[in-house]
């Protein structure tokens, strides 16, 4: 009995469907890897849509992973993933968790057949310099807050100014919270702080 061959989903994506780019530039490449490593191609995901917008293709290829569906995802480039490293790197780790390796055609390093440990190495290293990435952001948006404190902008959504006489009086005369809340355009939290919790 011969050996099961290794089953391959393909994912390609281009940004934009407006006939100035397409994912047949893509599609040769990622099929010839499939073919001279001998995979049996079960499903192909067609994509063309911006990373940051939501993508239909992709999260059906992530449930068919997790599924079990394939063995590995070929693309034609990490980038085709997302537009982030960190969400790239993130999407290859969690692959990586359910067993669906991800080959790239342009990222040789990601291929695992040779044995390298390198690898392993690089996607440390890349995970490493996200989570840099990730905290010099929250450093960068704190102090940037902060900057704009001591110049007395004003941060988050500004005070409403609500007259506690006149929102007093209008809840005597049976108004709700959230009529009391339309007519100050606030929100609720808002007008039941004004009113000591009353309801």
């Amino acid at each position: 009995m011969s050996p099961r061959r290794t089953r391959a989903g393909i994912y390609l994506r281009v940004s934009r469907s407006d006939g100035a780019q397409s994912t047949g530039n893509q599609r040769p490449d990622v099929e010839q890897v499939a073919k001279v490593r001998g995979f049996e191609v079960v499903a192909v995901y067609d994509e063309q849509a911006s990373a940051a917008k939501h993508r239909p293709k992709y999260e059906t290829m992530l449930k068919d992973a997790k599924r079990g569906k394939f063995d590995v995802v070929i693309v034609w480039a990490l980038d085709r993933l997302g537009r982030s490293m960190v969400g790239n790197l993130q999407d290859v780790l969690e692959l990586d968790r359910v067993g669906v390796q991800v080959i790239s055609v342009k990222e040789s390093w990601l291929d695992t057949s040779t044995g390298s440990p390198v690898r392993t190495l690089l996607l440390a290293i890349f995970g490493w310099v996200a989570e840099q990435e990730r905290a010099r952001l929250v450093e960068r948006t704190r102090a940037g807050m902060e900057q704009a404190r001591r110049r007395g902008i004003q941060i988050g959504r500004p005070q409403v100014q609500v007259d506690v006489r006149e929102l007093r009086k209008l809840k005597a005369e049976g108004l709700s919270v959230r009529m009391l809340a339309e007519r100050f355009g606030c929100g609720s939290s808002t007008i039941q702080r004004r009113l000591g919790g009353a309801q």
